[in-house]
């Protein structure tokens, strides 16, 4: 019995190391990531590539087929600083 408990703390301690270290560096790759499918956005017009409206529309919180270039293009304005 001991050895299971044993065993289950060691991966909690790896868990929790892994997600410190993994943490960072899926926040780096969230900021490219929107980076360049903003530039997607800002160099084209509707319809984007698929994996573009899928970004485009957890942004928008709108399905992709309800998306209109002028809500792209109010979007893309309001998040110029970004």
């Amino acid at each position: 019995m001991g050895a299971r408990r044993i065993r289950r703390e060691q991966r909690r301690v790896d868990m929790t190391r892994s997600r410190l270290v993994n943490g960072v560096r899926k926040v780096k790759e969230r900021d490219r990531r929107q980076q360049r499918l903003l530039e997607a956005v800002k160099k084209g017009k509707l319809p984007y590539a698929p994996p573009v409206m899928s970004w485009l529309s957890a942004e928008l919180k709108k399905p992709s087929r309800l998306i209109s270039q002028n809500e792209v293009d109010a979007w893309v304005k309001s998040n110029k600083g970004s």
